[in-house]
């Protein structure tokens, strides 16, 4: 499962949270707090998980398990807790194995491995445990939460996530940089939710009042991905537009260049 602080395995999601890096083009610029958590994050965590990931190598487990098993992990907590209001022990556990794309990303470095595969299998799999968390929020409101608008509200944050990394993935299928990170993309959005849900869960401690993050929570990544998948599609038409302007200025100038041509040879 993607964590919220990459690791040294070349998976191409460095900077982006589990959205594929620009490979040409003009790159997108993280802000300047962004790209500090990620720098002194990373290095803490790495010196922190470096030697259970070699532990791992060692007894034979290949980092493509570890992320399974992550995975695994995160489905679990996110089905089984959040449907019942088990909101704090839902998110302990999910924490929990989120740090397995650290350790995975860990054990690539170690083991001087480069893996398309691994990258593939990597945000493919983040897509499934985002779905398992919004989708286990949703279920909560269907049910014993008894609320059928924020139902809707956690359906459209799983669709949107999903949608939002579409739209970065496929505008660079077809060769264009995307060069936007938006308002709120997948660690944003993970930590709003998860947070909100872990401190909502403390209500059933008799914590007061408290159990109203996680509505505030999902609202706001509601509206914060819609703006990102408007800023997105809004970059890639600009993107689009500027692509087939410079194609058609190069194709243009091609006669010009062999009428040229022709006129030195005669």
């Amino acid at each position: 499962m993607g964590g919220l602080v990459p690791d040294g395995r070349t998976r191409a999601r460095v900077a982006t949270m589990g959205q594929p890096v620009v490979s040409r083009g003009r790159a997108a610029t993280p802000t300047l707090g962004k790209a500090m958590l990620n720098k002194y994050a990373r290095a803490f965590f790495t010196r922190v998980l470096t030697p259970f990931a070699a532990f791992l190598i060692r007894r034979g487990v290949s980092p493509d398990t570890v992320t399974l098993l992550g995975t695994a992990g995160v489905i679990a907590g996110a089905l089984v807790f959040y449907p019942r209001g088990e909101f704090f022990w839902g998110t302990i556990v999910i924490t929990l194995f989120v740090f397995s794309d650290l350790v995975d990303g860990n054990m690539a470095r170690q083991m001087g491995r480069s893996s398309r595969w691994g990258a593939f299998l990597d945000s493919t799999l983040d897509r499934v445990a985002d779905g398992a968390i919004f989708g286990g929020f949703a279920l909560w409101y269907a049910g014993k939460g008894d609320d059928i608008a924020l139902c809707a509200v956690s359906i459209f944050c799983l669709a949107s996530g999903q949608v939002v990394s579409y739209t970065k993935a496929r505008g660079e299928s077809i060769g264009l940089p995307v060069a936007v990170n938006g308002l709120v993309e997948r660690a944003e959005r993970l930590v709003i939710s998860l947070v909100a849900a872990g401190l909502s869960g403390l209500h059933a401690f008799g914590v007061p009042g408290i159990d109203v993050l996680l509505p505030i929570a999902l609202w706001i990544v509601a509206v914060g991905s819609l703006v990102t998948l408007i800023q997105r599609v809004v970059t890639v038409r600009r993107e689009s537009a500027e692509a087939e302007a410079e194609a058609a200025a190069a194709a243009s100038q091609e006669p010009t260049d062999a009428s040229r041509n022709s006129e030195a040879t005669s």
